[in-house]
């Protein structure tokens, strides 16, 4: 038996863009993942509350620093923007969604997670 490397089929897209110098960074991946998931805890968790979510949307800005031993950490700002919610609505609504999200709960206490409420 041999252990060749196998051939990418031509159809599996990679993460490269094609044009020259364009590549996504890890940060930006995990930027996008978990804003997609946070969204999806807003909803849900907004749902519940019989709240409107239409035209909510959810960014997120990760950055990279150090920490106190000097060893490379992540921090987090997640921005929610919930135009047709109000403001007793999202009350406790950016704790409750940040429970609800797997992102967060795969990483509570291991980076620093800020989650704000936004008006535009």
């Amino acid at each position: 038996m041999s252990c060749q490397p196998q051939q990418r089929p031509q159809n599996v897209r990679t993460l490269r863009n094609r044009r020259r110098g364009r590549r996504c960074k890890p940060r930006q991946l995990f930027a996008l993942g978990y804003a997609t998931c946070l969204h999806s805890a807003l909803k849900l968790v907004a749902g519940r509350a019989k709240a409107n979510t239409t035209d909510s949307a959810v960014g997120a800005r990760v950055s990279i620093g150090s920490n106190d031993s000097g060893q490379f950490q992540l921090s987090v700002i997640l921005e929610a923007f919930l135009p047709n919610v109000t403001p007793e609505q999202t009350q406790g609504a950016e704790d409750a969604e940040h429970q609800a999200c797997p992102y967060s709960n795969a990483t509570r206490g291991n980076i620093d997670v800020q989650v704000k409420i936004v008006d535009d």
